[in-house]
């Protein structure tokens, strides 16, 4: 089963991280991913540039409104993810526990990706989604 770790960090947390070491925060996440990679569960795995980069296309009206970064509040935003192949939701949650950049102010949201497999398969756009997915090396 898929996972993604949606890594988050609080006001405390973006606070804190001026405060950091960033060549022990690209050591301790480099282990991890190692970690990950050993483990054979890693599919992907990225970091997110600053929300002030970002827009927000809003489709709450007609036309849609893009706003620029920064938008919502701190705990709306997340800063990267992992996507892991495990066995089972707790598996998760235990290599979750073992990520980097955690204490007071980070926070991981888990959520299960859907396969595939579990959408209807004699709909035209998830067969042609599968052939895709088959052409590129993803089934």
């Amino acid at each position: 089963m898929k996972y993604m770790l949606i890594m988050r960090a609080t006001d405390e947390g973006y606070a804190n991280l001026g405060e950091l070491d960033f060549d022990e925060v690209l050591r301790e996440v480099g282990e991890y991913n190692e970690e990950l990679i050993r483990a054979g569960v890693l599919l992907a795995a990225e970091g997110l540039a600053d929300a002030t980069e970002g827009v927000v296309v809003d489709f709450s009206s007609e036309p849609p409104i893009v706003t620029d970064g920064p938008y919502g509040e701190t705990k709306e935003l997340f800063n990267g993810f992992y996507l892991l192949n495990v066995s089972s939701r707790e598996e998760a949650v235990e290599w979750a526990k073992r990520a980097p950049m955690t204490g007071p102010g980070f926070k991981t949201e888990i959520r299960r990706v859907p396969t595939i497999d579990e959408f209807p398969q004699d709909n035209e756009w998830i067969r042609k989604e599968r052939a895709w997915r088959e052409a590129n090396g993803q089934l």
